[in-house]
């Protein structure tokens, strides 16, 4: 019988973290320990000790449009990086922090599965170093100031109406979406509808991920816009005088985790936004410490090449400096037989094994279109692309080698099987071959847009070429909002756009590749200190709901207090 990923990763024999961070080139000084096993990095002191060290290759993986169970990105991104190593490459992985929600969610952890892991699985699928409680800290602290400057004679004449600031927790708890606050006298405030999200769609959470120092963590905060006056004028969190201590809150969060994968490679774990509401992409610190330590990066854009790939390279680019090497897009048989409409996949729902295992070239064929526009996507910024197939046992021959042939028609530099989930690192090395290959060609980056052209354009842009969109249609708030947004000057940000990570489209309905369509934004939130405005897409949520029957009914302990069913 298979052992569970819990089971894999609690036999699994981990080295000392001083061990790993020797590994990586990091000094003593340089690492604060969080237990045996995992640490945080001065960062700061690493990037000043070796700035003139040559920075290494930069890989972004990312994927096809997603089932809702996904597509294993992460076991690709652990298993790459194990395959790089068993071919004798310096290498570092970096990954977001998993949020609770998914833990106990539908998907359940985030620590990669099989024999292609990172470890210690519980520790960082639960509270793991405080991070994202820190960043949920933050963001309720402001909350607080918020609501007590407005009750207390509001000295900064803020307009209730226009506060845009919600709380957040991380759990995904549709019943806080909507709610009412400041009930039950003028004691406890002044009455208004707000509501909550899960924190790692926090604008804190972004700015965590994209500041490069503590000083522009500081300055980022403090850019915050939280609401309007009555006279229309932007409020801030430095208006509130709540930057400061928000700081403070997340000063250690700041720093990167290092933990280790199932093979002993350092993997950096930092920050955790979502790629389908926030920006999907783990902190710009850590990568700056991996680029400076190791010869080859892997790190994972969530969801498809429309999500966290395109805001990998729109907007996580510009805070970072530099730009992927090398694009590696993880693609299943099962999801492209999906796409081709063998089969329904609906969130909470198991799939039907009869219709998955069996073998329907038709539909591959029409789903591997999914798999060719994200190719396209991703040459549109001028990187190489390789493709790499998660096997499973009920994949044939057959089906392979007709998405590998569809795949390199679409110009990648290779489309290779990879069995990374059963045989660790040594189930890669093709693939991590190819990946080698692939950072020694010439790449001529390039953005999507302009980033000085008007929000509308930019919006459109990414509608009609990344997700191809007939074009857009805003809403009468959304209208309102970009009139008032280009007048504060906020129209020279770039765009993070909040939709559905099961279509190309808006719609989580429209698989394959859509079309005929256009992208209803309904309204457009500002997140200025992270530096994105946030258009909100058909109906996505800032808050997730469980499914009727969640990850967390499996999670337990045994007698002796080990933990069971986490996954």
């Amino acid at each position: 019988m298979v052992p569970s990923d819990l089971e894999i990763a609690q036999a699994a024999e981990l080295l000392p973290i001083i061990e790993i961070a020797k590994r990586m080139g990091l000094e003593e000084d340089e690492i604060e320990l969080y237990g045996k096993y995992k640490c945080k990095v001065n960062f700061e002191d690493v990037l000043k000790r070796m700035k003139d060290a040559p920075d290494g290759k930069y890989i972004d993986v990312t994927a096809i449009t997603p089932t809702p169970l996904g597509e294993g990105k992460t076991v690709t991104s652990i298993g790459l990086t194990q395959a790089l190593g068993e071919i004798g490459k310096n290498v570092i992985l970096t990954l977001r922090e998993p949020s609770m929600g998914p833990v106990f969610g539908i998907k359940g952890g985030a620590a990669g599965g099989g024999y292609s892991q990172v470890v210690p699985m519980e520790d960082l699928n639960l509270h793991f170093t405080g991070d994202i409680h820190a960043v949920g800290a933050a963001h309720n602290l402001l909350a607080a100031m918020i609501d007590t400057s407005i009750l207390l004679k509001n000295p900064l004449n803020i307009d209730p109406l226009s506060v845009s600031w919600r709380r957040v927790v991380d759990i995904s708890d549709r019943a806080l979406r909507e709610i009412v606050i400041g009930l039950g006298g003028r004691a406890n405030g002044y009455p208004r509808q707000s509501g909550y999200d899960i924190t790692v769609a926090s604008e804190v959470m972004a700015i965590l991920a994209l500041a490069n120092s503590l000083r522009d963590l500081r300055e980022r905060l403090g850019r915050i816009v939280i609401g309007y006056t009555y006279d229309g004028k932007p409020v801030t969190a430095e208006d509130l005088k709540a930057a400061g201590a928000m700081t403070v809150l997340l000063k250690e969060a700041l720093k990167p985790n290092l933990i280790q994968t199932l093979e002993h490679q350092p993997c950096l774990m930092h920050c955790g936004p979502f790629a389908n509401i926030a920006h999907g992409n783990n902190s710009v610190v850590e990568d700056l410490v991996a680029l400076k330590c190791g010869d080859y990066v892997v790190t994972e854009s969530g969801f498809g090449a429309d999500c966290g790939a395109e805001k990998m390279m729109n907007i996580k680019v510009r805070a970072l400096g530099t730009s992927p090497d090398c694009v590696v897009i993880t693609a299943t048989i099962r999801a492209l037989k999906m796409h081709g409409g063998a089969f329904e996949a609906r969130p909470g729902k198991p799939l039907d094994e009869e219709l998955v295992k069996k073998e329907n070239m038709p539909a591959l064929e029409d789903g591997t279109a999914n798999l060719v526009k994200m190719i396209e996507n991703m040459k549109l910024f001028g990187v190489p692309v390789v493709v790499t197939i998660n096997k499973r046992t009920t994949d044939t021959d057959e089906e392979i080698a007709l998405v590998k042939k569809l795949a390199e028609a679409a110009g990648v530099v290779a489309c290779v099987p990879i069995d990374v989930w059963a045989k660790g690192g040594k189930g890669g090395t093709e693939a991590a071959e190819a990946v080698v290959t692939a950072c020694d060609q010439p790449k001529d980056f390039k953005f999507l847009y302009d980033i000085n052209a008007p929000i509308k354009e930019k919006i459109e842009t990414i509608a009609t070429r990344i997700y191809g969109a007939d074009g857009v249609d805003f809403a009468p708030e959304a209208e309102k909002k970009i009139e008032q947004y280009t007048e504060a000057g906020y129209d020279k940000l770039p765009i993070c756009m909040a939709k559905t990570h099961l279509s190309l489209s808006h719609d989580p309905e429209l698989k394959g590749v859509p079309k005929n369509f256009r992208l209803p934004v309904r309204d457009i939130v500002p997140s200025i200190g992270a530096g994105f405005l946030y258009p909100l897409c058909g109906a996505m949520r800032t808050m997730p709901g469980l499914p009727s029957r969640p990850a967390a009914v499996d999670v337990d302990i045994d007698e002796s207090g080990k933990t069971l069913g986490l996954f």
